[in-house]
């Protein structure tokens, strides 16, 4: 792959049967437990960047605030946009349709940076602009992963990025080529649940090419019964 961009590990937890949506999987203290176990081994890696999708942001980070949007006098044209040039530390929103809403323009001391398709709005464009939200353009109306990537190796210090979810995002990735290693916490629990997202899934609108070939790096096996798998990905 000739294309620049970052080295990227996708960072999960998930079930023996794949399941990533934690409402089902017991106690809030053991939910808690696992959580708590994801940031800690996310702190293992050096990284200058997190990406999630915009359910995964909307449920954990930006706590379902609505964008407040007002018609800017002028069009806006679809080019980046830098919210803060010192920033060191990012957080990457894959937000195609710009519903996102934040009170800031940082979550956990990180800056966001929103990844839109053209089709945004200039009212939700405005509104990024006014928070100081830094925003590129990866598609016309759904998400080009290597587009996203390469910008956000070429506009901002970024050369680790940590994927972490959801299952859409993942599978777009993984079908893509984009990721380089995998940090898989396998806990023990069986869900069961029907139609639940899954660590991989690869969206309908994309041609779905052959499954990936992953090559073990490590097992650990933590307390609380949870294994830590890492695997390198090998692309030509």
């Amino acid at each position: 792959m000739n294309m620049k961009k970052p080295y990227v590990i996708c960072h999960m937890m998930s079930t023996v049967d794949g399941r990533i949506i934690s409402g089902n999987w017991g106690s809030q203290q053991l939910i808690d437990t696992y959580a708590g176990f994801f940031e800690k081994y996310h702190e293992t890696f050096e990284s200058q960047a997190w990406m999630c999708g915009r359910v995964t942001m909307e449920r954990d980070f930006s706590g379902g605030i609505q964008p407040q949007l007002i018609t800017p006098e002028q069009p806006i044209a679809r080019e980046p946009f830098i919210g803060n040039k010192d920033a060191a530390s990012f957080a990457v929103a894959i937000d195609a349709h710009g519903k996102l809403g934040w009170e800031k323009n940082e979550t956990g001391g990180d800056h966001i940076i929103e990844v839109l398709t053209e089709q945004v709005s200039d009212e939700y464009l405005q509104y990024l602009q006014q928070k100081g939200i830094s925003y590129i353009f990866a598609g016309r109306s759904d998400i080009d992963f290597k587009s996203a990537i390469s910008q956000l190796s070429d506009l901002f210090p970024i050369q680790t990025l940590m994927l972490e979810g959801g299952g859409h995002v993942n599978g777009s990735m993984l079908n893509e080529g984009l990721i380089d290693e995998l940090s898989l916490l396998l806990l023990p629990v069986a869900d069961g649940t029907p139609r639940s997202p899954t660590t991989f899934e690869v969206s309908e609108y994309l041609t779905k090419k052959p499954a990936t070939q992953l090559y073990l790096k490590e097992v650990k096996q933590l307390e609380n019964d949870v294994i830590w798998l890492k695997y390198k990905f090998e692309h030509n």
